[in-house]
């Protein structure tokens, strides 16, 4: 029977004496009958093509069609290579990495939506990043990654993870979620502390709306992924010391749906209001068509 809810999963993790990781492997083993040996090799072709699309997207600073986007992700390596981060290696690899993704997608390069095309770039980073610097196997990288498939898959059971029906919040608000219960889980965090760290990641950007510059998944979606990257391990880090979220994680997605209800239509990838709707962004839009107006 599916996992409705966070508080069926923890009480079927309690019940079951499994972790998080487990259960979503057994479940998808039992729903496609296949073992849960050939679920985790499914799980890491994804992650393989989740690394091929960093190697990619850090080799490459081929613009997007409209000009804007696709080489940000090599201004930021060269600034490193030059000056360190103040936060250190894992934040450059982290933001980096999220960058490469993104603008990978945005070439039409092969990516995995997690949970969304537009946030691809925000699990990967922090899976692949933490698993370099801390040496994480791949097999724990695995569990990391069905650990975050089974939090995405439980939200998207209450609310579509659209851009179009609930803002960015469903989209890289969710993806922030999903990537610091996974750091939790490939860090050895408890099962009550991975879903407070998805918590803790989702209450914090409730109401992200999705204005996209011209329509384009470019602007400020490709940024927007380095951001809620790090807001991942900031959830990730406040869980791990015991700092809770006050608001269970179901009425967190509760309120993620009723907010994405009460948000303007015109904040949910319309593009015809909020950072779309700029003098700036009006400038951009009008070179943009009249560069691609019929001959």
């Amino acid at each position: 029977m599916a996992i409705l809810s966070f508080t069926e999963l923890l009480e079927k993790c309690s019940r079951d004496n499994k972790t998080i990781y487990e259960i979503a492997q057994d479940e998808e083993a039992f729903l496609s009958g296949d073992s849960v040996d050939v679920i985790r090799l499914r799980v890491m072709e994804d992650l393989l093509a989740m690394k091929d699309a960093v190697k990619n997207g850090l080799s490459s600073k081929e613009k997007s069609i409209s000009g804007w986007c696709g080489d940000d992700c090599v201004k930021l390596t060269a600034k490193f290579s030059e000056k360190p981060a103040l936060f250190g290696k894992v934040f450059e690899k982290i933001t980096t990495y999220a960058l490469a993704t993104a603008e990978e997608n945005l070439r039409m390069g092969r990516i995995v939506a997690c949970p969304t095309a537009g946030s691809c770039g925000i699990v990967p980073s922090v899976i692949i990043a933490v698993s370099e610097e801390r040496k994480i196997s791949e097999s724990e990288q695995i569990s990391g990654l069905l650990t975050a498939g089974l939090i995405g898959l439980i939200i998207s059971n209450k609310v579509q993870l659209a851009g179009a029906v609930a803002g960015c919040q469903a989209e890289c608000g969710v993806a922030s979620a999903m990537a610091s219960g996974a750091l939790v889980q490939m860090l050895g965090g408890t099962c009550n502390e991975i879903i407070n760290a998805a918590a803790l990641s989702l209450k914090n950007i409730l109401g992200l709306t999705c204005d996209p510059v011209c329509g384009l998944v470019e602007v400020p979606c490709i940024k927007r992924n380095a951001f809620l990257a790090i807001h991942a391990v900031t959830g990730a880090e406040l869980a791990l010391c015991g700092v809770e979220s006050k608001i269970p994680i179901d009425e967190i997605v509760d309120t993620l749906k009723i907010t994405g209800q009460l948000m303007s239509p015109l904040l949910k990838e319309t593009s015809l209001g909020g950072l779309a709707k700029t003098k700036t962004a009006l400038e951009l839009e009008k070179k943009l068509h009249l560069a691609h107006k019929p001959i």
